[in-house]
């Protein structure tokens, strides 16, 4: 196949939808013999005839026309791929981004209508859990993730921390009190999280004369999904410690009470992956930039 093709197929289109050589020329701004050596070529590298020509009038053959629509098809997603890549064209295209559940949940989709405003050519595909995603198998354009990174291939960018707190149900703390200091958790159930990834389970930690203490309360519930961890949490089946923005609506409603305010838990970092930064697209360049504006107005100190 000719590596011009495309460019064969795109004064073919031109021809068959003015149905004149000469207004094809003008339209592509070429000699009109080079659009009759096109079709020539095309003709001959296909080994059909596309088009009836005589000195009064230009139709399409059946074959031609069976080419025609195909190569309008292709020449349409041709152009459509490049506008999606290009710098000079406003950003657009399916967008696949993965995410946290208590992220997406307390960030995320509260903001996204306003990214939707600002790029409406641009289609979310969105998918939101606990796992660790493998953005190249997946198809993930960019993730967002909680916590340090492991050692990857991959180009990070830190958005910010993000404040943990420690709360429990009312229905919780009138039946076995509540803690006042991190060492007093020794006497209390917790709905504890783990990893589906390493497994592990999550230490909670908090700041006490200057050093950072952890602790891992017994677990009343171990759970892999932060909504179960919410859940449990909410139905008085153990104290919780998960992130401050998914925590902070049922505190202020009183379905949560935060404990040991006292002490300040360590924040957690929340940074965006993504592939490749030689080749990254305008639409996950945007998204990028905008999550991490919106980030950074929610959770000033």
């Amino acid at each position: 196949m000719r590596s011009n093709m495309l460019e064969l197929m795109n004064v073919f289109v031109h021809v068959a939808e003015l149905r004149s050589f000469t207004k094809a020329a003008d339209a592509l701004q070429l000699h009109r013999p080079a659009v009759s050596k096109a079709i020539q070529q095309l003709e001959d590298d296909l080994g059909v005839k596309l088009l009836h020509r005589t000195t009064r009038s230009l139709s399409m053959t059946v074959e031609g026309d069976e080419i025609y629509q195909r190569a309008k098809a292709l020449l349409t997603d041709v152009n459509e791929m490049m506008a999606s890549v290009s710098p000079s064209q406003p950003p657009r295209g399916r967008l696949r981004i993965d995410a946290p559940l208590a992220l997406t949940h307390a960030i995320l989709v509260p903001s996204l209508g306003g990214f939707q405003a600002i790029y409406p050519q641009i289609e979310v595909v969105l998918t939101a859990s606990d796992r660790i995603t493998d953005l190249i198998s997946e198809g993930i354009d960019c993730v967002i993730r909680l916590g340090e990174l492991d050692d990857s291939s991959f180009i990070s960018r830190r958005v910010g921390n993000i404040r943990m707190a420690t709360c429990a149900a009312s229905s919780y703390l009138e039946k076995y009190g509540i803690p006042l200091t991190p060492d007093d958790l020794v006497q209390h159930k917790a709905v504890n999280f783990f990893s589906e990834h390493s497994r592990e389970v999550m230490e909670w930690k908090f700041k006490m004369n200057g050093e950072v203490i952890s602790r891992r309360p017994e677990s009343g519930m171990l759970v892999n999904n932060s909504d179960v961890l919410l859940s449990c949490g909410l139905a008085g089946l153990g104290i919780l410690h998960a992130l401050s923005t998914a925590l902070e609506p049922h505190i202020q409603s009183g379905e949560l009470t935060e404990v040991l305010t006292d002490y300040a838990t360590v924040t957690k970092p929340v940074s965006i992956l993504y592939p490749d930064r030689q080749y990254l697209s305008p639409k996950v360049r945007v998204f990028i930039d905008w999550f991490c504006e919106i980030f950074a107005k929610q959770h000033q100190r």
